[in-house]
């Protein structure tokens, strides 16, 4: 624009705006403000809306000529339930003189100020329901007084909960008894004493309710002895219901009896029957072999099994031989906890570096690999990987792949990592892991 065209401009006063009819309530609102009418003023109509193409406005203020103004639509009837300025009334005399109650001089005049600055005219006219909500609620309200129907139902405090709640001690026990003893009459009856204990006597220090009454929070039990209903479910499964006394529902299971194996076993690890069944077991190899004797040949079963904690890096392995096969399989689980030793772990996932095993005619070597790598190796590694807890590891298995030499070149192998430690004292160095000082110790 031309220094002369903004001299004119401003002489003449600002433009009038021509503004579309979405934006009409919003601009009027901005009018009203920067024109200071106050609230009894009707507004002032604003110029017809230009005839615009599509969704967009053109840059100019000014009407075009050459396209004709489009005439404002008729007005239509009024909704009762739009929102109207004589809704929004203001304060009467009695709640003003309840809001000077609770609000100070200065806060009463803040608020009051904040009542003459918002103008009822735009809280009519801007207000809007969101229709395009799914989480709007549907009627109108403030949220001060609770609805028994649209909200939530209230529900009545714990009263005799007491989180103070303790078990008296033996003093003030003995304390009760003697004021009980003080209060008797000349000459006492037994029903003192029950009266006492029964109504009065109390274990417990806190809320008399909640001794007396507690909380509960288990559900009511199983209803017993229903004509006819135990009986029709022993002819329709031929077998009997289930307690419901127990905890799930099922027949409470029998402790399983100690045999003269597992308490030589727990005899000679110190362990628990219950910490020996968390172990992890794997039957490996299983065949059958033949020992010739001067009887003739003698059949026997053969197992191979491996046993560890993922938790702790345990692994063991070992071997049983018997005519009868849960024998030969008790034996090699029992002897496989019984040699049960840790397994260094780098990061509790990897191994040491690559190492290497041979055990007959088996060779493999066995490599650490990056978090997420897996265990991508033969199923006989696999399982003592799964059992002694490593996550990632790669292994490769040359020339003969016997599987009872393979599991135990593989244990043989992770026996005999070279810790980090044990490079320090051989090269006479102290070794520091970098990463504590650089990752904040997040390894």
């Amino acid at each position: 624009m031309k220094a002369s065209s903004l001299v004119r401009a401003t002489a003449a006063g600002p433009p009038k705006p021509y503004i579309c009819r979405p934006c009409q309530r919003r601009f009027l609102h901005a009018t009203k403000a920067r024109r200071g009418d106050d609230d009894e003023r009707s507004p002032r109509p604003p110029a017809n809306p230009i005839s615009i193409a599509g969704v967009n406005m053109g840059t100019s203020l000014q009407p075009n000529p050459s396209q004709p103004s489009v005439p404002a639509l008729p007005p239509t009837t009024t909704d009762p339930n739009e929102i109207t300025a004589a809704d929004f009334k203001s304060y009467t005399p009695a709640e003003l003189s309840q809001l000077r109650q609770h609000y100070t001089p200065a806060q009463m005049r803040a608020i009051l100020a904040s009542e003459r600055a918002v103008s009822p005219h735009d809280l009519a006219t801007q207000t809007k329901f969101r229709t395009n909500d799914p989480w709007a609620i549907d009627y109108a309200t403030d949220f001060a007084h609770h609805h028994p129907v649209l909200d939530k139902p209230l529900r009545a405090p714990d009263s005799h909960h007491d989180p103070t709640q303790r078990f008296k001690t033996s003093e003030e026990i003995k304390d009760d008894v003697a004021d009980f003893i003080t209060t008797l009459p000349d000459e006492p009856t037994g029903k003192e004493f029950l009266d006492w204990r029964d109504n009065r006597a109390r274990l417990m220090v806190g809320k008399e309710e909640a001794e007396r009454d507690p909380i509960h929070y288990m559900s009511p039990e199983i209803p017993k002895g229903i004509p006819g209903l135990a009986d029709r479910a022993r002819k329709k499964n031929k077998t009997p219901i289930a307690d419901p006394t127990s905890s799930s529902g099922q027949p409470q299971r029998q402790e399983e009896e100690v045999t003269p194996a597992l308490a030589r076993l727990m005899k000679q690890t110190g362990l628990t029957s219950l910490e020996i069944k968390k172990f992890r077991t794997k039957l490996l190899v299983s065949h059958r072999v033949v020992n010739q004797t001067r009887l003739g040949k003698i059949q026997s079963l053969y197992y191979l099994a491996v046993a560890g904690s993922p938790s702790r890096g345990l692994l063991g392995i070992g071997e049983g031989k018997s005519t009868e096969a849960n024998d030969a399989r008790q034996q090699a689980i029992y002897a496989a906890i019984r040699n049960l030793t840790p397994i260094p772990r780098y990061e509790y996932r990897t191994i040491f570096g690559d190492v290497k095993g041979k055990v007959g005619g088996v060779e493999l070597e066995l490599f650490n690999r990056p978090p997420g790598f897996g265990i991508r190796c033969q199923h006989l590694i696999h399982e003592m990987c799964r059992c002694c807890g490593i996550s990632d590891m790669a292994a490769r298995v040359g020339r003969s792949r016997n599987k009872m030499n393979t599991v135990k070149a593989a244990m043989q192998a992770l026996l005999g990592q070279r810790l980090p430690e044990e490079v320090s004292k051989g090269l006479g160095r102290k070794l520091v892991d970098a990463r504590k000082v650089f990752y904040g110790g997040n390894v």
